[in-house]
């Protein structure tokens, strides 16, 4: 199997009995979860504004000035790309990684430039360590869904 191929190839969910009794496939799955939740619900909060009524503010003049808009156009951009980042590490979650490491630190750089939010940028950059993780993780599943014993 090419390494194109396998980075994108659909992962199967885990069965009860192997969820249960496996560590790598506990971690696996947690990892999987919590990056397929969290994108989803942080793009969703970019239109309902409940974690946040000043997106904008987290957007980098410099990033700004790029794209076409105002501040706010861009913030529902990135929300949509976040939804789909979520709903891509769901279905393949070795590329779903790589994309959402990639987005975190697009993230970290747009925080820095703003200035004020290094302890966000710390955080993602946890983040985007997790992303990596379960990159690597998702490499080990191999097509049928259940993981290689360690």
């Amino acid at each position: 199997m090419s390494t194109l191929v396998a980075t994108l190839r659909p992962i199967p969910l885990p069965r009860g009995k192997v969820l249960r009794s496996d560590p790598f496939t506990q971690a696996f799955t947690l990892l999987r979860v919590v990056f397929t939740v969290a994108p989803i619900l942080f793009g969703l909060d970019k239109f309902a504004e409940v974690l946040s009524n000043n997106w904008p503010a987290y957007l980098a003049p410099e990033f700004n000035d790029l794209i076409p808009g105002s501040a706010q156009d861009a913030m529902y951009l990135v929300g949509v790309i976040e939804i789909a980042a979520g709903v891509i590490v769901f279905v393949a979650p070795r590329f779903g990684g790589l994309l959402v490491a990639g987005w975190l630190a697009g993230i970290i750089v747009s925080l820095l430039l703003a200035g004020g939010y290094g302890d966000i940028a710390l955080r993602d950059f946890g983040l985007l360590v997790g992303a990596l993780a379960l990159s690597r993780l998702a490499a080990a599943v191999p097509a049928t869904g259940e993981p290689r014993r360690l």
